[in-house]
């Protein structure tokens, strides 16, 4: 088989990825033909390899990019892998309607860390979780298949437990604004029970500012049940400043802006 018909009938089955040994069984030649072979694909920019010995095709629509969107491939290649994983923060917010700000970044959570990953002009982070099975998801449809997103609740949480990966406070808040009336409390409370209890306190604190109130009283339930110690809002700033919320237990040592 040629490498043409490798690409042609991969795509015909609506398969865009491929291991190294896959496309040495397809072609039906040595490791080292199968190499060169790839390897002239490389060149040619019809396939790029994001991960060891894992290739993915470029369709024509999509040479501009030098791969395909993230959602199109690191699923695909981490459940073929068996890796627990769940698409999440700005990637997961956009998902769910938080279109404020495009991400340049497609962000996943995985169990343990792993380095980013460059495919042409595509960036994929990994952030690590524990027990991320624990924590609550939905199936999104890509166009290649489907992925695990993490829930509404879920995003929130984390955006908030993780504000560098998510351009910072001012920028949470921003998106907290749009998926905040999709929160629904029940599932608010069930998703901070697999968090860390300070993310609870510090998005019922943003949620209470941004007047996002229908959906917090579970959430203030468990805080007020679980939280021992009053947490800073920004773990950037000094801690023990500004005002203290008792409801939420938490320092406001920071002003939080969103876009209006």
């Amino acid at each position: 088989m040629s490498t043409a018909k490798l690409l042609a009938g991969l795509q015909a089955r609506g398969r865009y990825a491929f291991t190294a040994r896959e496309a040495r069984e397809l072609l039906g030649v040595s490791p080292t033909a199968a190499r060169v072979a790839l390897a002239r694909l490389l060149e040619r920019k019809a396939i790029v390899a994001p991960f060891r010995g894992y290739y993915v095709i470029v369709p024509p629509e999509y040479r501009s990019l030098g791969c395909l969107p993230g959602d199109q491939f690191v699923p695909m290649y981490l459940e073929a892998r068996g890796t627990p994983y769940y698409v999440a923060l700005l990637s997961a917010a956009r998902i769910h309607g938080a279109g404020h700000h495009a991400p340049q970044v497609f962000q996943v959570v995985v169990g343990k860390r792993r380095r980013p990953v460059s495919c042409g002009r595509v960036r994929v982070v990994f952030v690590a979780r524990q027990q991320i099975q624990r924590v609550p998801t939905t199936v999104a449809q890509t166009p290649r298949g489907t992925m695990r997103v993490s829930t509404p609740e879920a995003t929130a949480l984390d955006l908030v437990g993780f504000p560098r990966h998510s351009g910072g406070l001012d920028n949470v808040a921003t998106i907290l604004q749009e998926i905040g009336p999709k929160l629904r409390s029940k599932d608010l409370a069930e998703a901070a029970a697999s968090a860390p209890i300070p993310w609870a306190q510090r998005l019922g604190y943003l949620l209470d500012r941004l007047g996002v109130t229908e959906s917090t009283v579970p959430l203030a339930d468990l805080v007020r049940i679980r939280a021992r110690e009053y947490v800073p809002l920004s773990s950037r700033a000094r801690a023990k400043t500004g005002s203290r919320d008792r409801r939420w237990r938490v320092w406001a040592n920071v002003e939080v802006h969103p876009e209006a």
